[in-house]
């Protein structure tokens, strides 16, 4: 299972690639389920991923352009120095975890109730994998943005820009949008 891989990992960057390893299989199980909701879903969570995924790479990218490091080790304590990143960041992440009221929800809950339909067993590993990306999802974001803030290794705290907030506004506004319909 991918969610087991990203969980291991101590790259920003790889857990992200992990985690849309997890969801594409899902979206795999969702197609292979032969039903109506299974193929809904599917679509929905490819949308709703391209979505998530972009705006969380996004974030990476941010923290990089500031920090230079992508390792987890080096984070901590950001919600201090950047509260607005922590807050858009923290939204982003909900949507990782289809967290409802998002797009991924919506998604990944039409893929299970195909599943549901055809095989419980493979329903149960594709629970486990969400309960995992859940795990991951919190993990990570806990050790970036929350303790202490380690100025030993990470100085120049700067919130997001203009110019990043406006990147970002479209992408938490598509999330929300879906994940309300």
């Amino acid at each position: 299972m991918a969610a087991l891989t990203a969980i291991r990992q101590i790259d920003l960057k790889r857990i992200i690639a992990y985690s849309s390893v997890s969801h594409m299989n899902l979206i795999v199980l969702g197609i292979f389920s032969y039903t109506q909701q299974g193929l809904d879903g599917a679509i929905y969570l490819m949308v709703a991923h391209g979505i998530v995924s972009a705006a969380l790479f996004f974030c990476v990218g941010v923290l990089y352009d500031r920090f230079h490091t992508r390792l987890l080790k080096y984070y901590g304590g950001l919600v201090q120095v950047m509260p607005l990143f922590a807050t858009i960041f923290f939204l982003f992440i909900l949507a990782n975890m289809s967290f409802p009221g998002t797009a991924n929800f919506i998604g990944e809950l039409l893929i299970l109730i195909g599943l549901y339909q055809k095989n419980n067993f493979i329903l149960l590993l594709a629970g486990t994998s969400i309960i995992l990306g859940a795990a991951y999802s919190i993990w990570a974001y806990n050790r970036i943005i929350f303790g202490s803030l380690k100025t030993k290794y990470i100085t120049n705290f700067v919130d997001l820009a203009l110019s990043e907030t406006i990147i970002f506004s479209p992408l938490l506004i598509s999330v929300v949008f879906l994940g309300g319909k």
